[in-house]
């Protein structure tokens, strides 16, 4: 039985009870039909093709590209070995351009394959990175730009494009957040040389842990299979070194069970999402990303900014507080790829060069949401943010006082 929150004092942080007996996750797994997907794997177990290409693999594949109307589907065992693969098939060196508010995989990709991440700022009310500040970045060691579609929302593909093509450098997107989004009436998957989704387990459609590269280049496409698949071009021959990035047929039996509910998820996602917007609406400094509804969009993000000169009240105050009444919430993506290891101290003084990047990683909080997070869980939520609010003074009192006797403790 959830707690109720009619005054501050009855918060957690202060002697309250939790609101939720249970933790509510950002991006708790969909799980789809579990009768379909033990049917499934129990048909892997008697083939006895567990990977390497098996039927559900090619299947999941063909889905995939006729959903997005993309001519290739390259299932890979995560998001991140997918980038780094992309990366390799597209032969990038030196320096690429890559967003600092993402998660750190964009840049540890490239990091990992011994190309410099060089960090572009956001734009203020997409979150997405900049194109106008794109251009000024390019050096003759830069070789390529990585945007990424953040909350789902797609980057400014046709400035991104435009700056590609002019300056002669290749341009790829990290879609990990974007699956069955549009852009224009055109799926996200098509822009680009290649885009690449995760289909990790938080994401709302998932594959245990997978990914895919996508494409419309033929060649491309061929080379990212070897590549995928340890370089291999027949059965006995390597043509180019390669990595195992392989989707095992488990994965895919999940994808192709998840590919079934996706409206539903998506539905899932819509009814808390504008449940979220209807009730957050009034709470002065409280603002929710907002989502194009003539496009396509999955809505797997409920993403708050936190002005605290309006609130009086810190994201971090109120991400304390939330998380004390067993809300989840996370910090997106804190503190901003500039600030982790080895970028911060390879380029110190990089924040004076990110500031929407730094107010950002400041504001932003990500709420629960998808099939695991009930409507009238929504609204207990928000009431505990708008009573927060309203009362900010004794909360932002009692808390700082709160951390301060934790700290003193021995």
């Amino acid at each position: 039985m959830r707690a109720e929150k009619r005054h501050w004092t009855d918060l957690v942080v202060f002697g309250g009870k939790p609101a939720f007996p249970e933790k509510l996750h950002v991006g708790r797994p969909n799980i789809g039909n579990r009768e379909r997907l033990l049917g499934r794997i129990n048909d892997v177990l008697s083939r006895r093709w567990l990977t390497n290409n098996g039927r559900c693999v090619q299947e999941l594949e063909q889905r995939i590209s006729d959903f997005l109307e993309v001519k290739h589907c390259v299932a890979t065992c995560n998001g991140t070995v997918g980038l780094e693969v992309a990366i390799r098939v597209l032969s990038l060196t030196g320096e690429v351009i890559v967003p600092s508010f993402t998660f750190v995989a964009t840049a540890h990709a490239l990091e990992w394959l011994g190309i410099t991440p060089a960090f572009c700022d956001a734009d203020p009310h997409t979150h997405n990175i900049d194109p106008g500040q794109v251009e000024g970045m390019i050096t003759p060691r830069t070789t390529g730009i990585i945007g990424v579609h953040l909350w789902g929302r797609p980057c400014e593909v046709e400035a991104l494009a435009d700056i590609a093509e002019r300056r002669g450098l290749s341009l790829m997107f990290d879609a990990a957040h974007a699956f069955a989004c549009s852009h224009k009436g055109r799926m996200i998957g098509n822009f680009g040389s290649l885009e690449v989704f995760s289909f990790h387990a938080t994401k709302f459609f998932n594959t245990f842990e997978g990914g895919a590269i996508v494409t419309n280049d033929d060649a491309l496409a061929a080379k990212a299979r070897a590549m995928k698949n340890f370089g291999f071009g027949g059965q006995d021959e390597s043509i180019e070194v390669g990595t195992n990035g392989k989707m095992s047929e488990a994965s895919a039996a999940m994808g192709l069970t998840g590919l079934e509910s996706l409206e539903e998820f998506i539905a899932t996602n819509y009814r808390n999402y504008k449940r979220y917007r209807a009730q957050l609406a009034d709470i002065a400094g409280i603002r929710l990303m907002a989502f194009d509804e003539t496009e396509k969009r999955n809505y797997q993000y409920i993403v708050l900014e936190v002005d605290e000169t309006v609130t009086q009240i810190s994201r971090d105050q109120l991400l304390q507080i939330l998380q004390a009444e067993n809300v989840l919430a996370r910090r997106y993506f804190y503190p901003g790829c500039h600030r982790m290891e080895p970028y911060r101290t390879r380029f110190p003084q990089a924040g004076s060069l990110l500031p929407v990047t730094e107010l950002l990683a400041k504001r932003v909080l990500a709420l629960p949401t998808g099939t695991a997070v009930a409507a009238d869980e929504v609204d207990t939520i928000c009431d505990i943010i708008r009573l927060v609010v309203r009362d900010n003074r004794e909360v932002r009192k009692g808390v700082l006082r709160r951390n301060v006797e934790v700290a003193e403790l021995p």
